[in-house]
């Protein structure tokens, strides 16, 4: 059965994306992980992968063309498959011309959608039911999971901030989901009364599965779900429950809209409340419980923080805080065995996943230097006494790797499958270890960049990643990858190479060494790099060419000035 694939909203501040390139055509193949265009948005250039495999049948929107969140810009099925019923239920599109083109669509804008949507009917459905189903979309629009950033494939929902019959405005923020970067705000775009809620707070649902829906009150909702291959629509002030299958590419499960605790912010034993306002009672150190909320159901906002005034605590004992990361382990005495399970979170689902492509599909192979860093450690005192902002030695690596990159332009490529992509660009990530994992904010044109340029970036990515406040554009696109556990006491290590790079450096701390030069014993400051390569891409002598224009500039880094 055919599939839609909608514009997906790639950054919290989208609302329409512009077709940069596209990778397949009318007839191409399609597998489920292919590349099918390039969408530049408000933000930056990104990839869209349809999540389906077939042919592509039709092109909604020409290269050079913008299409809104949510509008249908291809359908993948099977060849010679109708496919136009499915424009007809999904919004007005134009026809594809011959070439394999189509002439701008203009469909009618829904809720954000990252990418392949479910065929409006199924193959064995009674035509009378496709017909229902057509006819509530009239009335009603699909919210679905969207895709928040390059590498996700599901979102938990944290937190929904409306229940079935509250009435919802474009603008409204329905719901705050966790990724595998960050917590976003999931806004509907959509007019009327929320009629359908499909995941439990807690529970995850794949990249385009439907999360709610939202429309005019009474349309027929049982028939959309239907058509989708979903379960029934909510009765009066709940979901129905459905069953929430490991692959599933709907991943509807109803939320039930349990009634709010007496403060009306906890429900479920979880406080509701914004991360902001969540991140500043920690910083005031106010218990979030004590505070009561002003927001739609109860929810605690940030002039609830604001403005709360401590009273007594309540009687009621409270469970023992949670240590920062989870729950301490619960003592166990002598002689008795035990364990605590931790469940997965959705940024460390992706690390285990990528991680492990990149090891067993990436031939690596390393090669290790050690750097004298007497005159860099020298430099960055005088530096630091004129910069504006406190250089490290990890803003020195990054300036150093950049413009080595310069010079040795293949370091800084990507595998692309049948072809190797060289950047002209580069754009620098550097690993930040936080409390749910590892994540990698990029500095663009680093090469461009003073020292003091990168200290000052990197600083406010680093404290972002820290709060989980990056945005996609933040944390995607490099083209290089840094790893520094010099600060923890490493003195060397080896690190995986982070897709799309074909490198990544691993940074070891700066240690006093004693080395014998010309007969007579010094102590010199030695920092070991090991660099982990791609051999599909560079080979043995290309990195160590890269690794000595690297040494040569943290050894002389007056050379970096000039």
């Amino acid at each position: 059965m055919a599939e839609v694939i909608r514009m997906p909203l790639l950054s919290d501040t989208m609302t329409e994306g512009v077709i940069a390139e596209w990778h397949k055509k009318v007839g191409d193949t399609v597998k489920s992980d292919d590349v099918i265009a390039e969408v530049e948005t408000d933000k930056a250039t990104m990839e869209v992968i349809g999540y389906v495999e077939g042919t592509l049948l039709y092109v909604g929107v020409e290269k050079g063309k913008a299409a809104k969140v949510n509008d249908i810009i291809a359908i993948v099925g099977k060849a010679g498959e109708d496919y136009k019923p499915l424009l007809e239920g999904g919004g007005a599109a134009k026809a594809p011309a011959s070439n394999g083109k189509a002439d701008a669509a203009a469909p009618a804008p829904k809720a954000e959608a990252p990418k392949a949507e479910a065929p409006a009917a199924k193959a064995a459905q009674p035509a009378g039911d496709a017909a229902a189903a057509a006819e509530a979309l009239k009335n009603a629009t699909v919210i679905r999971m969207p895709l928040l950033s390059d590498t996700m494939t599901e979102g938990k929902i944290v937190a929904w901030n409306k229940k079935v019959g509250d009435t919802v405005k474009s603008d409204d923020v329905l719901a705050e989901v966790e990724t595998d970067k960050a917590t976003m705000e999931v806004i509907g775009y959509a007019d009327g009364e929320l009629l359908y809620v499909g995941v439990k707070e807690g529970e995850a649902a794949k990249v385009n599965g439907i999360i709610a829906i939202v429309g005019k009150k009474g349309t027929n909702v049982d028939a959309i779900l239907a058509a989708e291959g979903g379960s029934p629509a909510p009765t009066a002030g709940g979901a129905a429950p459905a069953e929430n299958k490991s692959g599933d590419a709907q991943a509807q499960t109803a939320a039930a809209t349990a009634p709010a605790e007496s403060n009306g912010a906890v429900k479920d034993g979880r406080v509701k409340a914004s991360p902001l306002a969540k991140k500043l009672a920690e910083e005031k150190g106010i218990d979030i419980n004590q505070v009561t909320g002003s927001g739609d159901g109860g929810r605690i906002v940030k002039k609830d923080v604001d403005s709360f005034v401590p009273g007594a605590k309540p009687a009621a004992a409270t469970a023992p805080a949670a240590a920062k990361g989870g729950a301490a382990p619960a003592f166990v005495p002598a002689g008795q065995e035990g364990y605590t399970d931790t469940p997965l979170s959705q940024m460390r689902k992706v690390i285990a996943r990528r991680l492990s492509e990149s090891k067993f599909t990436a031939p690596h192979f390393y090669l290790k230097i050690d750097v004298v860093m007497d005159k860099a450690m020298e430099a960055r005192k005088t530096i630091n006494e004129i910069s504006p902002v406190k250089v490290s030695f990890n803003d020195m690596v990054i300036k150093a790797a950049a413009m080595a990159l310069r010079q040795h332009p293949f370091v800084n490529s990507s595998w692309m499958g049948d072809f190797i992509r060289t950047n002209q660009h580069i754009h620098i990530g550097s690993a930040v270890a936080i409390d749910e994992g590892l994540i990698v904010p990029v500095i663009r044109f680093a090469d461009q960049k003073s020292l003091s340029q990168i200290a000052g970036e990197a600083k406010e990515l680093y404290e972002k990643a820290k709060n989980k406040k990056l945005q996609p554009q933040e944390f995607s696109g490099n083209t290089f990858s840094i790893s520094n556990l010099g600060m923890l006491g490493i003195d060397e290590f080896t690190a995986i190479i982070n897709p799309p790079d074909s490198a990544i450096l691993a940074v070891g701390n700066i240690k006093e060494t004693v080395v014998s030069e010309k007969g007579q014993f010094k102590v010199q400051n030695i920092m070991k790099l090991t660099m982990s390569c791609d051999h599909r891409i560079v080979d043995g002598a290309v990195g160590a060419r890269f690794l000595a224009t690297l040494k040569g500039f943290l050894e002389n880094p007056v050379t970096m000035l000039v």
